[in-house]
């Protein structure tokens, strides 16, 4: 039986249709015989509440500047309305499933990530994941569906009056090392990375991707979906990490064929 850690972003959660085919792939994952533990993000769910609340989104080298009123918002959309609704389309796909926070059985916490010259406020990193209840969930057929928002942990200084914010794509290593993974998936918008010619790529090690930004050909908005992919890499490097398309059912089950995304590995 195969562990997969699949990382979905908000984009990909903002309709009653992708939900569901988002939770048809996972259904069709387990028919398969894999586990899947879900890691989510949300980040077009929490900049519409920010607007409706009038609060400024502010960023700082692609993290959300989280101040005390932006924490609240970020809690309320990760741990509660995203989360909500997809656990909601699992049921619907006839998968069993549990949404969590870190704080949810201790399952992990957050240390405060820091900035030269950049207060990012209430934002994190992965702190003291703790496998446990994921593989009690896990062993009782149940899919963890995990938003990436958790409670300062014990012992490290900080405030701890808000839950911190941590970027899913960063979160999705940590985890997936912790949580004893086989692969790591994270299912975008793209059908990879894509070279000069617009041509899928099949497989890219760290300086494969360093030369290809460097040459412009990693631009925009793959340069951070090539940056999760290689954190993932290096916190869990005996894992298969792939860029895959979202789209239809069968996503899961499609991203782990050889002909589908894009691969990293260290050689």
């Amino acid at each position: 039986m195969t562990r997969l850690l699949v990382k979905i972003g908000g984009a990909q959660l903002g309709s009653v249709e992708s939900r569901g085919e988002l939770a048809q792939s996972v259904a069709t994952a387990r028919s398969d015989g894999h586990q899947v533990i879900l890691v989510h993000g949300g980040g077009d769910q929490i900049r519409e509440l920010t607007g409706r609340l009038g609060i400024e989104d502010r960023y700082h080298e692609g993290l959300r500047i989280t101040d005390a009123d932006t924490a609240e918002a970020v809690l309320m959309v990760l741990g509660g309305q995203v989360n909500r609704w997809l656990v909601h389309a699992l049921s619907g796909a006839g998968v069993r499933a549990v949404g969590l926070t870190g704080a949810d059985g201790d399952t992990f916490a957050a240390q405060q990530l820091t900035a030269e010259g950049v207060d990012l406020g209430f934002v994190g990193s992965i702190c003291d994941p703790n496998p446990h209840f994921i593989n009690c969930l896990l062993e009782s057929d149940t899919v963890p569906v995990l938003a990436t928002v958790a409670p300062l942990a014990s012992g490290v200084e900080g405030d701890r009056t808000h839950f911190y914010n941590i970027n899913a794509d960063h979160g999705a290593g940590p985890l997936a090392h912790a949580f004893s993974a086989d692969a790591v998936v994270f299912l975008t918008n793209v059908p990879g990375v894509l070279d000069a010619d617009g041509q899928r790529i099949d497989n890219l090690t760290p300086e494969d991707c360093a030369a290809l930004r460097a040459s412009g050909v990693i631009h925009g908005g793959m340069i951070p979906k090539v940056e999760a992919a290689l954190m993932a890499l290096a916190a869990h490097p005996k894992a298969n990490i792939v860029i895959a398309p979202a789209a239809g059912p069968d996503a899961i089950r499609n991203a782990l064929l050889p002909d589908v995304g894009t691969t990293f590995s260290d050689n």
